[in-house]
């Protein structure tokens, strides 16, 4: 099989002067180049769009629309903007030159064309655009490579996170399915509350990480199965700044996040939390959020203490004036799109019942 003829590179030609054409098009056939020819500017654009030429010599007068407005033409489309433009022209004023550089062209030449000073521009020109697509395409390479190492630390990250995070769960005798319930509840509050794609990402994977202070609380305060003494609840409250110091100093905007979620989700809207007392605004939006969806889960779930709660049950609590949890703890804009939403709180809970994590051990060693 005859093997194809190399060339020099393809280039399109764009006058109305079909003798020019004949004659350019000749001289750079013989020395090399592949030459396609249109007689006019509408043609010129067709043909650049479906062949993609390497360079396009494109004459300035032209009847219809001129050389100037075919160059802008090709750089406002994605198909042709990368295409180097040489005009063509007999005009040697300055501000023909001008328009034709603003309209995007690369280099001019003087007509008649001076055959030698063509292959040299054409030889230039066309080294450059190989340049150009050469470091088109190792960017993309790049860009892909980047974009799936990033995946892949970002998915190391969150899993990792994942996994401290489920062990301060079982030092309270939590489950895996808390840790996902959190997350869903959070990032569908931050969703009905109007925050961004990207905000509600960084709650669905910072909340989680609200109580990893309990690390640091011994074992008989958080399994005791009565109530606290005072002195034992005032060093359960300490899993707050715990959490806060474990998390603090990160760059990440995950782990700044979740500092905020574990320091400040015990805090109440009427300054009645703790560990500061803060009051209304003062709370970061991620205490305000997870103030709310901590309770209504803590509810619903069984503890060593108390039983788990249905849905109609744990919504009077919540609502309950002068109960544990009661209204004036919470965001007035937080609780109202809760209570409005209420029935998607409850299908999550549904979703992601509690479930035992040493079956999950189990399956892997099967």
């Amino acid at each position: 099989m005859k093997e194809p003829m190399l060339t020099k590179g393809r280039v399109l030609i764009v006058d109305d002067e079909r003798l020019n054409v004949a004659i350019v098009a000749d001289s750079l056939a013989s020395s090399g180049y592949e030459v396609l020819t249109a007689f006019n500017g509408e043609e010129g654009l067709r043909a650049a769009h479906d062949s993609s030429p390497d360079v396009i010599l494109l004459d300035v007068v032209m009847p219809g629309i001129n050389g100037f407005t075919v160059c802008r033409k090709l750089k406002e489309d994605d198909a042709t903007r990368h295409i180097p433009v040489v005009m063509l022209t007999a005009l040697t004023d300055r501000d023909s030159r001008h328009e034709g550089l603003e309209a995007g062209a690369i280099d001019f030449l003087n007509k008649p064309v001076d055959m030698i000073e063509l292959n040299i521009r054409l030889r230039n020109v066309i080294e450059l655009k190989e340049y150009h697509d050469h470091l088109k395409t190792y960017n993309e390479k790049l860009e892909k490579i980047v974009e799936q190492r990033t995946l892949e630390l970002r998915n190391s990250f969150t899993d990792t996170i994942y996994r401290l995070t489920l062990m301060a769960e079982h030092k309270d005798l939590g489950t895996a399915s808390h840790i996902k319930r959190t997350s869903h509840y959070t990032s569908l509050l931050a969703r009905l509350l109007g925050l961004s794609e990207k905000e509600t990402d960084i709650i669905f994977h910072a909340s989680p990480m609200h109580d990893i202070g309990k690390i640091g609380i011994p074992d008989e305060i958080l399994q005791n199965p009565g109530k606290l003494t005072p002195e034992q609840f005032e060093i359960m409250k300490q899993h707050t700044t715990m959490g806060g110091s474990v998390l603090c100093g990160s760059n990440s905007e995950y782990l700044k996040s979740a500092k905020r979620f574990a320091l400040y989700h015990h805090e109440n809207w009427d300054g009645t939390g703790y560990p500061y007392g803060l009051k209304g605004e003062e709370i970061p939006l991620e205490g305000r959020i997870m103030l709310i969806i901590d309770r209504y889960d803590a509810l619903r779930s069984a503890r060593p203490y108390k039983p788990s709660l249905d849905h109609k049950t744990t919504m009077s609590m919540l609502l309950e004036v002068g109960g544990r949890s009661a209204p004036s703890h919470f965001d007035p804009m937080v609780l109202d799109t809760f209570k409005e939403h209420h029935r998607q709180f409850a299908e999550i809970f549904e979703e992601h019942g509690d479930t035992d994590t040493e079956a999950c051990i189990e399956e892997d060693l099967l």
